[in-house]
């Protein structure tokens, strides 16, 4: 579906309450479902001729299949290999009985290998689920996984959905949700009860391995207006221009609700303001999108939306950055 130039301007007025001013990005146009299996949290990569597509583990379908690949050459066909697991074995810290990993992201290393972060559940008592990482020398794996988390905070209720950066300098970095709401005192997504604890999405500079570390963190945004419900998550980082563009989702991914919002700011590390909701329920018939990946080009995008029964189906679409108008 292609928007009308008006109508996106309307929307940025109703919805996102942004100025002429303001840092600007909209959906261009958006197609789906591609995948009409269970196919959530979308990671997408190009290489070569080829894009792919991967997907965490579908509690539905091909239940054993850790991480889910799909391809297309044209970024509207896509073909999913159901027999095919980027991610056959599970390091040891990895609770291997919840039979639940997901949020893979996929990301190409200076040095021509692949690198896999993704989100499994853990032993430990306060931190539920943590963030590892694997590594291919090819695209279509298999990922090896380090033994060792990349970032698993269980002070903190542990984290998730880690999204590697590289910057048009070469520096890297790596933005990931704290999972506070694993603390909750229940409710939706046990996060619905007062005092509601924070899920602030940080920051990680990393080497170029895209797994070492360098300094400390810095906080990005965190679940603190209304509009939130109980957390922010599932971030992903673009360049464009002299604006960093910090998509996430907010609210609960079991409700329509669930949504694909964004931040931005002159600086990778600080100073992000929200703008608002890029994709909702009812954009397009979509209902709950969320989980969105932005590639590194500024344009291809994807997300996963409600299928009614529990799924969530692959959807891809352009966006449009713009310093200072909107384009359609």
């Amino acid at each position: 579906m292609t928007l009308p130039k008006t109508s996106l301007i309307l929307a940025c007025i109703a919805l996102l309450q942004c100025s002429s001013a303001a840092p600007l990005l909209h959906r261009r146009s958006e197609s789906g479902p591609h995948i009409t299996t269970d196919f959530p949290d979308p990671s997408i990569l190009k290489v070569g001729d080829t894009w792919y597509a991967f997907a965490g583990q579908s509690l539905y379908d091909y239940t054993s299949t850790h991480i889910q690949i799909a391809t297309s050459t044209d970024f509207e066909t896509w073909t999913l290999q159901p027999a095919i697991d980027m991610l056959p074995d599970l390091p040891s810290w990895v609770d291997s009985s919840k039979n639940h990993v997901w949020a893979p992201d996929i990301n190409h290393l200076d040095d021509g290998r692949f690198l896999l972060y993704f989100s499994a559940p853990t032993y430990y008592d306060n931190a539920p689920h943590c963030i590892g990482t694997a590594t291919s020398d090819t695209i279509d794996g298999p990922y090896v996984p380090s033994n060792e988390s990349f970032a698993c905070p269980t002070d903190q209720g542990g984290a998730i959905d880690a999204s590697g950066f590289r910057d048009a300098d070469g520096t890297r970095y790596v933005v990931y949700k704290i999972d506070g709401n694993s603390l909750g005192l229940g409710g939706i997504c046990n996060n619905g009860v007062e005092p509601i604890v924070s899920t602030p999405i940080l920051i990680q500079q990393v080497e170029s391995d895209g797994v070492t570390k360098i300094g400390a963190t810095s906080e990005l945004i965190t679940n603190d207006s209304p509009e939130d419900g109980p957390l922010v998550e599932g971030p992903s980082l673009i360049h464009s221009g002299d604006t960093y563009y910090l998509f996430y989702s907010s609210n609960c991914f079991t409700t329509t609700n669930y949504d694909v919002a964004y931040a931005t700011s002159s600086s990778p590390t600080s100073g992000f303001t929200k703008q608002g909701i890029l994709f909702g329920t009812g954009y397009g018939g979509l209902k709950g999108p969320g989980g969105a990946d932005a590639a590194f080009d500024n344009s291809h995008f994807a997300f996963a939306a409600q299928k009614g029964d529990g799924r969530r189906e692959l959807y891809t679409a352009r966006i449009t950055t713009s310093e200072d108008h909107v384009s359609a």
